[in-house]
């Protein structure tokens, strides 16, 4: 899990955008799916602070300023060109499906390779699904863990054997570069983002705007011929619920199927279906989120902290977010709450 290690220092402040806001530039391609090059703006133009404001400003551009096609049949026009991308303190490029070459390790277009060699060292760097081909023909990649749709990974790897590419996770945190695997990865992604740079509060405001659940692990598996259950066969969504009331209590795997009205065994199974997780891995994963609201949000001691989780003592909360976070939770308090550590 070392390759989906979060990274939470913040990401440097003001930012290049209009009132100081961080600037995310989306890089537009010819061939690009609406939905995912639509996942940016609608992510991040939902958080805001405290005070209502934006905290990012979301400019989609293209290599040359041109509009492109979509692989829908409309033409975009954009808001600016390549000297978005030389402004921006995060580039995001989504898929295409006009650009064959890449899959066979081919160069990129002129033009788009000119602009991103526009962009500035240090800026972040994110793709989503097929935009990490994009990434790899620049050879932004090379060397680095990565991942891509699962569907991909042989191709991909064919191509760009120096990435060290994983198709069984969500996301990939590599510090100043960020890849994504399809679709609703893509808004995993992005409010892993608004996390690492926000905390928990803000990115639990921007996913109640979208509507969409505010954390998925990276690390968390593709969902890859998973079928959906019949209407009739039970499920553990109620279980789940159940469970989040209880986190502070030191629930079971029995108790938790007995809850779901379910052998350990059809529980368990019916559960990584339905989560991509086992109920153990689940359970710790909300626990630690809910540390980590903690954290951010109050001045509670790190022991009741822990308690509070349902950790049971400091020395397992510490073992937890160095094991997943890489960082102490004194550590991980200092990022969000500077003047309490």
């Amino acid at each position: 899990m070392s390759e989906t290690r979060e990274h939470t220092e913040h990401t440097a402040c003001p930012g290049s955008g209009t009132d100081g806001r961080h600037l995310v530039a989306v890089l537009a391609l010819p061939g690009f799916p609406p939905f995912e090059l639509g996942i940016p703006s609608r992510v991040f133009g939902s958080a805001v602070g405290e005070d209502g404001k934006g905290l990012y400003e979301v400019v989609v551009c293209t290599a040359d300023g041109a509009p492109v096609l979509s692989d829908s049949g409309f033409t975009l026009q954009p808001a600016a060109g390549p000297e978005a991308l030389a402004a921006a303190d995060t580039v995001i490029v989504p898929p295409t499906h006009a650009m064959p070459e890449l899959a066979l390790g081919g160069p990129l277009p002129p033009a788009v390779a000119a602009a991103i060699a526009r962009i500035r060292p240090g800026t972040r760097l994110v793709s989503i699904c097929t935009g990490s081909y994009v990434l790899a023909a620049a050879g932004l990649l090379d060397d680095r863990p990565a991942t891509t749709h699962w569907n991909l990974a042989r191709e991909f790897r064919r191509a760009y054997p120096r990435v060290r590419i994983d198709e069984d996770v969500l996301f990939v945190d590599d510090g100043d570069v960020l890849t994504s695997a399809g679709v609703s990865a893509g808004v995993d992604l992005c409010l892993h983002m608004i996390r690492r740079d926000h905390g928990v509060a803000v990115t639990n405001r921007a996913a109640r705007m979208c509507v969409v659940p505010p954390w998925r692990d990276g690390g968390q598996a593709q969902y890859i011929d998973r079928p959906v259950p019949e209407p009739t066969v039970a499920t553990t969504t109620a279980t789940r619920a159940w469970a989040l009331e209880r986190l502070a209590e030191p629930v079971t795997l029995g108790e938790l199927a007995a809850h779901a009205r379910m052998s350990l065994r059809t529980f368990t199974r019916r559960f990584r279906d339905e989560v991509g997780m086992t109920p153990v891995q689940w359970l710790t994963a909300q626990r630690l989120e809910l540390a980590r609201h903690l954290l951010e949000s109050s001045d509670l001691p790190v022991d009741l902290v822990a308690h509070r989780a349902g950790f049971g003592s400091a020395n397992s909360l510490r073992q937890h977010m160095r094991s997943t976070l890489g960082v102490s939770p004194i550590a991980y308090r200092r990022t969000f709450q500077p003047a309490s550590a």
